[in-house]
């Protein structure tokens, strides 16, 4: 009887091993090699093509192959040209469950996992320091935020893209919130024009970083000095699960960085795309990728539904400062340098909504002041006895103040223009091309008032005597023109440089030139005026002296209304090499469309009082 059980008991742990023996080695089955056919349809996917950042024809360079530069990226040496090859590769390494490689590619191992039904509880368990990382990024919701154009800072000229993490959609989740940036990696010892220049050529690397949104903001200082639009963009939990997962997998890896195309603002849609590979975010090629380029396929793609609106700082000064009267203008600058005037007659004589208006601009003014200069007990001091007048002088709750156009509903990048005109007396026809972006005097909505970059501006000329020529070529073209105020006085600039034709004598000639300088601007109603000092180096072959310096100034005005734009603009250059030139100009700017315009324009030019009259309509068609 003894042996019969004991018999049994071995039968009943013979076959326990058995069936152990069996679920290992359907296991080791499951996680076996696929054969090259599976590998190559996997490989293939569009969300394997996205962890490895592969180019679909998005941009000119290295189509088909990762934009990946960083060879600890993979684990094939042929990874970043073969996708068949990094999957194999990625297979065999994830396949242990122990493995160091689940820890460093979590995206990779979810995709292997649910392609090849690998079993998926616990099995980054190990992975202690993804975890402990994991834990502190909020995923109830990814926002894409936009500060407008900064044209002070060559990376921002065009705007800039950020994606911001939020733990929920209540206000307060900011402080909680992580910030998503990709910028390059430069050493800060490069000057403005050393840094554009390696920015157009891939001279930096770029990567991506994630850090406090708040600590964000206050690094990126001069986002505060900008109107920001927030998108909150819809993907569901299993789509950012997908995206912060492989955020992990890129820190510190490098990417070529190319101001045009491969910026910041390509490289978030790059991750966005790693969470919804089925929708066309990189469809199409594009030889640059703005911001607001990023924003409208957002929209176009369906994952944005809703904006957010923040005024700058300075922006908000200037609302609550309109409504003053000019003595109140200046009663609120003398509060914010001694607040002891609260209790004088000066301000206790105003009616109570006047208190409350005085208050509130001069607390405004120094929170806007504050972005410079160290909070001190002095400047708290001021804020708290500011906040107590207004607390002690409520007034009627003013209507919000009206959002401009958001950014995606401005004209679009790219310009074409046919135009006819006369000059001395010759007709002819134009044709013009505009790479980017936009000029002073293009509609309005959706862009800051009187900033304008231009690039890669060519004209061409087809005159009634069957002559064809450039008439320009302008390769960058920026103005700045900030109306200077009670509390706000910034500094006004223009560059200009490239190819066109200018007066020699009784001819025209095709030069290069560079011309530009400081000035100053302000606001009078709904015009602006401006001056500028200016200086101008120039070249042409084929005349005497074939080079000149110059110096001058130019003086305009900018009258800018939803429905029609005028420019006006008299500028004078005296050079070094004994001559001198004048132009003026009027301009006026009809958009009949967002992205279709009639424009007007006389101008009038010399050469040492020698001169011809240019006058032109066009039709201009942005795409």
């Amino acid at each position: 009887m003894r042996f019969l059980c004991w018999f049994a008991l071995g039968l009943v742990g013979v076959t326990a091993s058995v069936c152990i023996s069996s679920s290992a080695a359907a296991r080791d089955s499951a996680q076996a090699m696929p054969d090259t056919a599976t590998i190559a349809r996997l490989a293939d996917t569009p969300r394997w093509q996205a962890l490895l950042h592969y180019n679909p024809g998005a941009t000119l360079r290295g189509v088909g192959e990762s934009y990946v530069d960083d060879p600890n990226f993979f684990l094939a040496s042929d990874g970043a040209t073969n996708a068949a090859d990094e999957l194999a590769a990625t297979i065999q390494a994830l396949a242990k469950p122990d493995s160091p490689a689940r820890c460093r590619y979590p995206a990779r191992y979810k995709f292997v996992a649910t392609q090849l039904g690998w079993d998926t509880t616990d099995a980054l368990a190990h992975c202690t320091d993804y975890q402990d990382w994991r834990d502190r990024m909020p995923i109830g919701r990814l926002v894409m935020v936009f500060p407008a154009a900064y044209l002070n800072s060559p990376s921002s000229m065009f705007g800039h893209t950020l994606l911001r993490l939020d733990a929920s959609a209540k206000p307060e989740s900011a402080y909680l919130s992580r910030a998503i940036n990709f910028s390059a990696q430069s050493t800060g010892a490069d000057g403005s024009a050393l840094y554009v220049w390696r920015g157009l050529v891939g001279g930096y690397p770029g990567r991506f970083s994630v850090n406090s949104y708040v600590e964000t903001i206050h690094r990126y200082g001069f986002i505060e000095n900008r109107d920001i639009w927030e998108y909150p963009l819809n993907l569901d939990h299993d789509a950012l699960d997908w995206l912060v997962r492989h955020l992990w997998e890129l820190r510190g890896v490098n990417f070529d960085y190319f101001f045009f195309d491969e910026n910041c603002s390509f490289r978030l849609l790059e991750l966005i795309h790693v969470a919804r590979p089925d929708l066309p975010l990189l469809a199409g090629q594009r030889f640059a990728e703005l911001p607001v380029h990023t924003i409208r396929t957002l929209v176009d793609a369906g994952l944005v539904s809703d904006n957010h609106y923040r005024p700058s700082k300075i922006h908000t000064l200037q609302r609550y400062a309109d409504p003053l009267s000019s003595s109140e203008r200046a009663l609120t600058k003398r509060l914010t340098r001694n607040t002891g005037l609260l209790e004088t007659p000066a301000f206790q004589d105003l009616r109570p909504a006047a208190r409350h208006r005085v208050a509130q601009v001069a607390y405004q003014a120094l929170r806007v002041d504050g972005r410079t200069r160290q909070r001190d007990k002095s400047t708290a001091h001021d804020s708290l006895a500011l906040l107590r007048a207004i607390q002690r002088n409520p007034a009627p709750a003013a209507a919000p103040a009206t959002p401009p156009a958001p950014p995606e509903k401005g004209h679009a990048t790219h310009l074409i223009s046919l135009a006819g005109g006369r000059i001395d007396g010759a007709s002819y026809g134009e044709f013009g091309f505009r790479m980017t972006y936009h000029d002073v005097l293009d509609r309005p909505q959706g862009f800051p008032t009187g900033a304008g970059i231009q690039g890669l501006d060519l004209k061409l000329r087809a005159y009634d005597n069957g002559d064809i020529e450039l008439e320009r070529l302008g390769l960058v073209n920026i103005r700045s023109i900030a109306p200077r105020g009670t509390f706000f006085k910034p500094i006004s600039w223009f560059v200009d440089s490239g190819l066109e034709q200018t007066p020699a004598g009784s001819t025209r000639q095709l030069g290069l030139y560079l011309d530009g300088g400081p000035g100053l601007s302000w606001r009078v109603g709904d015009v602006v005026p401006y001056v500028f000092a200016a200086a101008r180096l120039e070249t042409v072959a084929t005349q005497e002296p074939t080079f000149g310096t110059g110096l001058g100034a130019n003086a305009g005005a900018l009258w800018i209304t939803p429905t029609v734009q005028w420019g006006l603009e008299l500028s004078q250059r005296y050079f070094a090499q004994g001559f001198h030139r004048t132009r003026a100009g009027l301009s006026a700017n009809l958009p009949v469309s967002r992205n279709n315009a009639l424009r007007a324009r006389c101008e009038y030019e010399s050469w040492n009082a020698q001169g011809q009259a240019d006058c032109q309509l066009s039709f201009r068609h942005f795409f």
